[in-house]
C-alpha cells in the first residue's frame, strides 16, 4: 500500500509544501485514502482515474474517495 501511494504520489507530480491540483483533496491525499478504503487494487484504479481527469481542460472541485 505504501509503495503504490508513493508510486500515485510520484505520478501526480505535486510539488512539496504546496498543491498545484485543481482537486481537493489533492491527488496524492485522494490516492491514499482511496488505497486505505478500497484495498490495494480498486484503490489504485480509482488513483489512476483521478490522475486522468486532473489535467489542464477539467474544472476540478471537490471529489472524495
Amino acid at each position: 500500500m505504501k509503495l503504490l501511494s508513493l508510486v500515485v504520489r510520484l505520478l501526480a507530480g505535486e510539488p512539496v509544501g504546496a498543491s498545484a491540483c485543481k482537486f481537493h483533496p489533492p491527488c496524492s491525499q485522494y490516492a491514499g485514502d482511496a488505497l486505505r478504503k478500497y484495498g490495494p487494487v480498486r484503490g489504485a484504479l480509482k488513483a489512476a482515474w483521478r490522475l486522468v481527469r486532473c489535467n489542464p481542460w477539467s474544472r476540478g472541485g471537490v471529489d472524495f474517495a
